[in-house]
């Protein structure tokens, strides 16, 4: 059993709504997972930002665009007047619940519902336009099956255990709807994934039935080997090792999300990535095996605060990293890159949300200096430990450069550097003209 996600711009329209039916294969039991039509969630967070800010009169008016919208959507999508009808129901059944939740006490509850509302419409009107075409379908509930835990991870056991009698009490149907993002919480409320959405939904899927493939359709034909909308010339490429694909998924290849693969790298579950707009095109596979001795991609994370520690104080000193990293610990503060010397440490980050109060606790530590504005160029491959080369290679397409940062050796499959986000242009083209 195959299970295929659809991002928002794959069903954006009704039209391309539609022409899902061109890529799923119905002889087949597959399990379609869907993200909400392009644009919903925006316009769902703005809705809730109004209601966290007590502005009850303009969360009505952005419920009133959205469901226009939707109005407008399903006269396209539904052609007979019975399921035109069918349609509506959904409409106002939901965006009646957005309504109401004005007369409540607006807590990150109430968000959360919000935000599930935009899978919810779209499963469920493509369900109904299923039944108008004859094509039987089953619409699945994700609230019925996808659970996190209290340390939001998702919980794949209870989801094989909850799914597979769902599927069993349809033997007969070949077709499976499902909604992407959502889930409840280890309270029974209404949550969400968060990191990764909908690709995280299919590959959580993929694992709980031990799925034969994962399919992630998107707007684009699987991973460039560079950034497309800066890098004249680049390629898909064709395949990936899970861990050269969260690396560059990590480091700004935004068609995926870095955690999104972990659940089918654990159960060695093939991960496809290819284009709803043209269906023949070769795109990625991610498996766990990888094409030795090749450098595949580079992509570009930008965004970057570096945060350097300086005292002489570090010499020798047992424990001082330990607690640099415990006060990143305190503040829920990742780190994506580090260096040391014997006086000082250097390390980036990408969340600034408590950045001066980490810089307060640091200060205590020695000198403390910070560089904004950066951005990591990450350049991914097979870097092994008995290879040679790649970073001359690397480091002589942009001797030209000012380098904040360096780091290798820390992955077999990745070599990073930072740089001032004004150079990101020149270092990408540069490294693209010299690595392939």
């Amino acid at each position: 059993m195959k299970v295929l996600k659809f991002g928002g711009t794959s069903v954006g329209s009704p039209e391309r709504m539609k022409n899902l039916l061109d890529i799923i294969n119905l002889a087949e039991r597959q399990i379609v997972v869907l993200s909400a039509v392009s644009g919903t969630t925006n316009s769902l967070v703005e809705i809730g930002q109004a209601y966290i800010a007590g502005d009850k009169p303009k969360a009505a008016a952005l419920i009133g665009v959205l469901k226009d919208k939707y109005a407008v959507f399903i006269k396209e999508l539904f052609a007979k007047p019975e399921y035109l009808q069918q349609g509506q129901q959904v409409i106002d059944y939901h965006f009646a619940l957005l309504s109401t939740l004005a007369n409540d006490l607006f807590t990150s509850i109430e968000e959360k519902i919000i935000l599930a509302q935009g899978e919810l419409l779209s499963t469920t009107l493509y369900h109904v336009y299923l039944k108008e075409i004859g094509v039987p379908s089953v619409l699945l509930p994700a609230l019925d099956f996808m659970k996190i835990d209290e340390d939001n991870e998702p919980i794949v056991d209870y989801i094989t255990t909850h799914i597979t009698p769902l599927l069993e009490a349809h033997p007969g149907h070949n077709l499976f709807i499902t909604q992407g993002y959502i889930c409840r919480n280890s309270f029974g409320e209404i949550d969400n994934l968060r990191r990764g959405g909908s690709d995280y939904t299919a590959s959580l899927i993929g694992a709980g039935i031990r799925s034969e493939e994962v399919q992630i359709w998107t707007d684009i034909d699987g991973m460039h080997n560079n950034d497309p909308r800066i890098v004249k010339g680049t390629k898909p490429i064709a395949q990936l090792s899970f861990d050269e694909a969260a690396e560059l998924a990590y480091f700004g290849a935004k068609i995926l999300h870095p955690q999104s693969v972990f659940p089918a790298q654990k159960y060695k579950i093939p991960v496809r990535l290819l284009n709803t707009m043209d269906p023949k095109a070769q795109g990625t596979l991610i498996t766990n095996t990888s094409e030795k001795d090749q450098i595949k991609s580079i992509a570009a994370k930008d965004g970057i605060t570096a945060i350097k520690i300086q005292s002489s104080r570090m010499l020798l000193a047992h424990g001082f990293l330990r607690r640099v990293f415990e006060v990143f610990e305190r503040y829920r503060t990742s780190i994506d890159m580090i260096t040391t010397s014997e006086v000082a440490v250097s390390l980036t980050i990408d969340d600034t949300t408590y950045l001066d109060d980490i810089l307060a606790e640091l200060s205590a530590f020695g000198t403390v200096e910070t560089d904004i504005d950066q951005t990591i160029i990450c350049v991914v491959g097979d870097f092994g430990a008995e290879k040679h080369g790649y970073a001359v290679r690397v480091l002589e397409a942009v001797k030209h450069v000012p380098l904040r940062m360096i780091s290798y050796g820390g992955s077999d499959h990745n070599l990073s550097l930072l740089v001032q986000t004004t150079d990101k242009t020149e270092v990408l083209r540069s490294l693209h003209n010299r690595l392939f």
